[in-house]
């Protein structure tokens, strides 16, 4: 149980997704107990156990479901005779299991400026975590910003060196200007952030682009830069341009940014998820 907790703890700090299942209550014979946990992570590992056997597998599945719309569910689980003549488990009784999302998105933020603030003001209504980066002092200060934001002051070149950037962050490059834009931009690519966004016209992404390309940066990694960033809804102002990104965020956050037809496919069963 001490492993589970420790790991989702580890879970929280690295920015990373998972999911908690957690027996809730039992009746008849069942192989796991009530307080049983079994931490699933994003990437399908485990650690932990609440029971073994096929219907840990259904936890499973239903835990990567849970991470996918953010939505905790209570489902019971039935030990069959014909289940337990597949699996050799002794026992044959019924348990219900609590399902919780683990983890909060988080964003590192690019620059310090004006988009930035107006940013990370509209994300800390999600109590998301984040992380905002400046090279200069003056606009790298905690006095800027929410008391849980993390604020640090380093060259864009090399400021993201001292993170665990993983495939569950965001980066949002947000600097004052073109050859900060391209620095910043270049160390996000370097990481497997899931989402890499950067202000500007698509004129000025091309030109950023086409020179990362010159140097040698792949096209598929490329290829994962949205710009310009945030949802089309006309913005213009900082506030307005803070709105749109942080709904995109959302977007990615809960698997929207895909085709038509999946994100078609998420909403139907998040509605459903929704009304039981």
């Amino acid at each position: 149980m001490l492993d589970v907790f420790q790991e989702t703890i580890r879970l929280l700090e690295t920015g990373r997704r998972g999911a908690l299942a957690t027996i809730i209550s039992t009746v008849g014979s069942t192989p796991g107990k009530d307080g049983a946990r079994m931490l699933i992570r994003d990437d399908g590992s485990t650690v932990g156990t609440v029971g073994g056997g096929c219907s840990e597998s259904d936890v499973w599945r239903s835990a990567m479901e849970v991470m996918a719309t953010g939505l905790p569910r209570r489902e019971k689980h039935r030990l069959t005779a014909a289940t337990v003549a597949e699996t050799g488990l002794l026992c044959g009784g019924e348990f219900e299991v609590y399902i919780e999302p683990v983890g909060t998105p988080w964003v590192l933020i690019l620059g310090a400026g004006h988009v930035a603030r107006a940013l990370e003001n509209v994300l800390q209504t999600l109590q998301w975590r984040i992380t905002v980066i400046d090279d200069r002092d003056d606009f790298a200060s905690p006095q800027h910003f929410a008391s849980s934001t993390e604020v640090h002051c380093s060259p864009f070149e090399k400021c993201l060196d001292d993170f665990e950037i993983s495939a569950n962050c965001a980066v949002v490059v947000v600097t004052r200007g073109h050859q900060h834009d391209e620095l910043a931009l270049a160390r996000a690519l370097a990481t497997p952030a899931g989402y890499v966004g950067l202000i500007g016209s698509r004129g000025k992404a091309g030109a950023i682009l086409k020179h990362l390309r010159e140097q040698g940066i792949a096209e598929e990694d490329l290829s994962r830069v949205r710009s310009p960033v945030g949802l089309p809804i006309g913005s213009r102002s900082p506030e307005e341009i803070a709105i749109s990104i942080s709904a995109e965020l959302i977007a990615h956050h809960r698997g929207f940014l895909g085709e038509p037809a999946k994100r078609a496919e998420k909403q139907k069963k998040l509605d459903s998820q929704q009304v039981e």
